[in-house]
């Protein structure tokens, strides 16, 4: 397998989001932890060694520097277990600038679901430092991501694209609140601790007034915890099933592979409101044939819009020219890399080039003997400035190989006068 540069032109990203596929089909592709390290250890076998995933309830992405992009959608499908056929009807494949561009984009949540939400640069930010920490960053994505932070925040400082709370939690607290009379005086029952499950057991009591609320959790003890910070209930997961039926509001925030809650535990007759917060999706379809129940999952949940919108959708095209900006630089220090590159290949050569007239042309080492101009030291000097002649017309017009041969007639030149 034949190696290939750490530039741009060979920076990619396979993805699918919410934009061509609903859920069940992102659950399909849904990247685990053990899926995750299981791509970093393939893809170093295959020359990859830049690379993170990102893998949200709206989207599956693979970035990284690779020979061509189909490398990048086989780890994705071997690691699923998905058709790579399949995968290719609903994703996007992007190169070089048009890669940067959505990454940068993304960051900013300007491609959310729900426009400015800011949490996807947490997911980001876990997403490279567990690629990081098994040593699959190198010094492209890691000059890329750090651009990337930095822009995410100037468009957080600097324009109201985030403005409120826009995030899928919280727009199951607006469907709540519109939608369930008297909602705070409900049963509600919680399942899944982590950080969406407590960002929404949060809003439940901050925003809705909720108090009766049930946490059940996999590991009790951290149900336990935040019942305790919070003043609420924890149950422990074998009480699962009672506490389905006796609840008003069930929120789901889980991270089950398949489906914990289905029509089967839900046969009372009362009205209940069930939200699937879960990617894959952990409450059956099922659920919602049955009368009196209402499901909503992440799909539907995000088409939802809240009273902030518009003020955002305004802000897009600040938050679009700030993109342009910090894109700009990282371009330049990718114009200045693959130019650094080159100027030491030329180097080299010119190097190589000096070394062998000598080597090759017994009148010449005689002449270099007996004269100064062609010492050791006047040929790094010749050397050095060829390559700023070289560096100087580079900047100002890409044209690599003209350059190359231009670089051994100057140094052919300066020898000669």
């Amino acid at each position: 397998m034949g190696e290939f540069p750490t530039d741009l032109q060979h920076f990619f990203v396979a993805g699918i989001s919410y934009k061509k596929s609903d859920s069940a089909v992102r659950s399909r592709f849904a990247i685990s932890n053990d899926q995750y390290e299981q791509i970093l250890h393939a893809a170093k076998s295959r020359g990859i060694t830049e690379l993170f995933v990102l893998s949200t309830c709206n989207r599956t992405e693979i970035y990284g520097v690779a020979r061509d992009i189909e490398q990048l959608v086989s780890l994705i499908c071997e690691a699923t277990g998905q058709s790579a056929d399949e995968f290719r009807n609903f994703a996007y494949l992007l190169r070089g600038e048009d890669a940067t561009q959505h990454l940068f984009e993304v960051a900013a949540g300007l491609d959310s679901q729900i426009l400015g939400d800011y949490e996807i640069v947490g997911q980001i930010k876990l997403a490279v430092k567990f690629s990081k920490e098994r040593s699959g960053i190198g010094p492209f994505i890691e000059r890329l991501f750090n651009q990337v932070l930095q822009t995410s925040k100037l468009i957080k400082n600097n324009t109201a694209l985030s403005s409120g709370t826009v995030s899928v939690s919280f727009a199951a607290i607006q469907y709540l609140k519109e939608q369930v009379p008297d909602v705070a005086d409900k049963t509600v029952l919680l399942i899944g601790t982590g950080k969406i499950g407590r960002n929404t057991c949060k809003n439940l009591i901050d925003y809705l007034g909720c108090q009766n609320i049930t946490l059940i959790n996999r590991t009790h003890e951290k149900a336990e915890e935040l019942a305790r910070e919070l003043n609420i209930e924890a149950l422990h997961s074998s009480h699962l099933n009672q506490a389905l039926a006796q609840a008003d509001i069930i929120v789901v925030a889980a991270n089950a592979p398949e489906p914990i809650v289905s029509a089967a535990h839900l046969t009372g007759s009362h009205n209940q409101w069930i939200i699937d917060l879960s990617i894959p999706n952990n409450v059956h379809t099922d659920v919602a044939s049955l009368p009196g129940k209402q499901l909503l999952n992440v799909d539907e949940l995000s088409r939802m819009k809240d009273e902030n919108l518009l003020k955002r959708q305004a802000e897009v095209p600040k938050a679009l020219q700030i993109i342009a900006d910090q894109t700009a630089e990282f371009l330049e220090w990718c114009r200045m890399r693959r130019q650094l590159a080159v100027l030491r290949v030329v180097k080299l050569k010119l190097e190589e080039i000096h070394t062998s007239t000598l080597t090759t042309n017994p009148e010449l080492q005689q002449w270099v003997y007996n004269t100064t101009l062609a010492s050791s030291d006047d040929a790094a000097s010749r050397i050095q400035k060829v390559l700023n002649t070289m560096a100087a017309k580079m900047r100002v017009k890409n044209q690599r190989g003209c350059h190359y041969l231009e670089a051994i007639n100057d140094f052919i030149a300066f020898g000669a006068n």
